[in-house]
């Protein structure tokens, strides 16, 4: 979410004449996109102004804007930080361009006078306003541009909010109720990206699988919402996130199954193995319901790649809890998991009703037992695929290519590369199903799909070497 609410204010910057800066000291404006999930993101957020309030000695007329789900919760305390000029919620994304021209000084004295707006929900759980709602849909769909994301890669969000209030989330108060945009603005966004050549589109919503839109005697559902993306016919994959356990319609099963663009990539986080947890969470379902939704998945789509999240040291987790969590992530053989450790989140239930009281190191061991019980699974899984030919969407230039230094001047047989591949920089790519592969090949191929070989696995990345067409 964050990621597509700053790539939309950066397009709508650059249309008023603003450039991107390589750092902080070369802008004349900061924007700062918050999460509060955890703890960690908002202390990061608060050490980041500190460095700000620093820069502004030197550049006082530098614009400050602080946006998403910290702004929305801290509000006007978050306006008081003497490096801070706009404080924005997520609703208000569409305000922020507008409020940032309003800001920019005209000169130090005018700067020195210290130019603050605001602009968040004050009752962020009433239903949200018709007019804010197409005011969020005209932003998206007059700025989302291929220009900010991965070559020929797009995300396009198909609901806002969430009404699950699990007792350790504190989205609902930050983002509000749920609420399902139109398909047909849907479908006119994406269609505008699909002109200027993306071919992979990622449907975003705090929880995907509970999209629901009701135009006259006709109510659209995520399957429907997919079956008609599926119809651009210059989109080739077609992937969902985030999938809520309990709300999960086994329609999209069948969507997935039926229509091959539909990418077989379920992210469905589990969050807990206990029973006990699951319900002190109010997550709604049990492991053994869990685990028959994804038995159900793989039965209907059956090379589906399944990832989950778990928390670790929610309030009470005591070490049976932890086991029947091992247990669920033994049975279930994931491709890949999001392990976390429990933060406290201030308004949210769990905070103020249950006490804290895993211990920081009992939650680190936990947290480090099932990374390493994950990546053991993974990286048993991953073990078929050498050999093997992969088709991929590569997204560019490896990130970290000293770390993924498998050798691929060597074929899956032991036999020596007779190409001239491995000359070539390394290059990152994903499958359909979400693996992320590494090989060497030309910088051109980014925002292309390719055929890989692969010639080695471990638990995260499969290493390859590009097939020649």
């Amino acid at each position: 979410m964050n990621k597509l609410d700053s790539s939309l204010v950066v397009t709508a910057l650059r249309k008023k004449g603003f450039e991107l800066c390589e750092k902080a000291s070369q802008a004349d404006v900061i924007l700062i996109n918050t999460c509060s999930v955890r703890k960690h993101a908002e202390d990061r957020v608060t050490s980041n102004l500190g460095h700000m309030k620093h820069l502004k000695k030197t550049r006082p007329k530098i614009v400050v804007a602080v946006v998403g789900c910290m702004a929305q919760r801290v509000g006007e305390d978050l306006l008081e930080h003497d490096a801070v000029n706009i404080v924005a919620g997520p609703s208000h994304i569409p305000q922020v361009p507008e409020m940032i021209m309003n800001a920019l000084p005209k000169d130090v004295a005018d700067a020195a006078t210290g130019s603050k707006a605001i602009s968040v929900t004050e009752k962020i759980r009433q239903k949200t306003d018709s007019q804010v709602s197409q005011e969020l849909d005209d932003f998206e769909l007059t700025y989302d541009s291929d220009e900010n994301h991965i070559k020929h890669q797009a995300f396009v969000r198909a609901m806002r909010g969430c009404n699950n209030f699990c007792t350790y989330c504190i989205v609902p108060y930050v983002r509000g109720p749920e609420t399902s945009r139109p398909p047909q603005a849907i479908i006119e966004q994406i269609k505008k990206l699909a002109q200027n050549g993306i071919q992979q589109i990622t449907l975003l919503g705090q929880t995907i699988d509970a999209y629901h839109y009701e135009a006259g005697d006709k109510t659209y559902r995520l399957a429907d919402l997919l079956e008609m993306v599926a119809d651009i016919e210059s989109i080739k994959w077609i992937h969902f996130i985030t999938s809520h356990p309990g709300k999960f319609d086994t329609a999209i099963f069948q969507a997935m199954a039926n229509n091959r663009k539909v990418t077989p990539y379920l992210h469905i986080p589990a969050q807990s193995g206990s029973d006990r947890i699951l319900r002190a969470m109010n997550r709604g379902y049990t492991a053994q319901q869990y685990l028959d939704l994804i038995s159900e998945a793989r039965q209907i789509v059956p090379d589906v790649a399944i990832a989950s999240d778990f928390i670790v040291g929610f309030p009470g987790e005591t070490d049976e809890d932890y086991q029947a969590t091992k247990n669920l992530i033994t049975d279930a053989h994931f491709k890949n998991s999001f392990i976390f450790k429990y933060s406290p989140r201030p308004g949210t239930h769990a905070t103020k009703r249950l006490e804290d009281n895993v211990p920081a190191e009992v939650k680190k061991q936990r947290n480090i037992e099932l990374l390493e019980l994950q990546n053991s699974i993974a990286e048993e899984d991953n073990k078929r695929f050498k050999g093997r030919t992969l088709e991929v969407l590569v997204e560019g230039l490896s990130p970290r290519p000293h770390l993924n230094n498998a050798d691929t001047q060597t074929l899956a047989d032991g036999s020596a590369a007779t190409d001239e591949s491995w000359q070539h920089p390394q290059l990152i790519a994903r499958t359909a199903h979400d693996y992320i592969v590494v090989f060497n090949g030309p910088e051109s191929l980014a925002g292309n799909f390719a055929k890989v070989e692969i010639t080695d696995t471990a638990a995260l990345t499969l290493f390859g070497r590009l097939k020649q067409s």
